[in-house]
This record gives C-alpha cells, structure tokens and sequence, in this order.
C-alpha cells in the first residue's frame, strides 16, 4: 500500500529538511568556535519546533478549506 503525499506535505518535507540541516550546522558551528553548550540550545530547539508547527498550521489550514 504507498501512501500518496499531498504537494503541500512535500513541500512541508522539503522545508522542513533543509531548516534542520541549517539548523544542524548552526549548533555544530557554535559548539565547534563558542564552545559554549548553553548558546546551542536555542537553534536546536528551533531546528525542532518550527518544522513541526509549520506542519501543524499546514494541516490545519488544509483542513479548513475542505
């Protein structure tokens, strides 16, 4: 059974893998120079949290127009 995908979870998949890979290069640069673990806390919870409410506010919105 393949699961066919709407255009805006593909869209959704690829913003939501190039922010955590900027996202992933942001806390490796500031843990490699800073050396601060504290600083990388903030973009690695971001890198998280805005791929997943971007999903959500899509979903929602996709579901208000059916």
């Amino acid at each position: 059974m393949a699961f066919k995908a709407a255009l805006w979870q593909k869209l959704w998949l690829l913003f939501a893998v190039i922010w955590v890979v900027v996202a992933a290069l942001q806390v490796g640069t500031i843990l490699a120079v800073a050396g601060d673990p504290d600083k990388a806390i903030q973009p690695a919870i971001y890198g998280v949290v805005v791929p997943a409410v971007a999903y959500f506010l899509a979903w929602v919105w996709n579901r208000l127009r059916k």
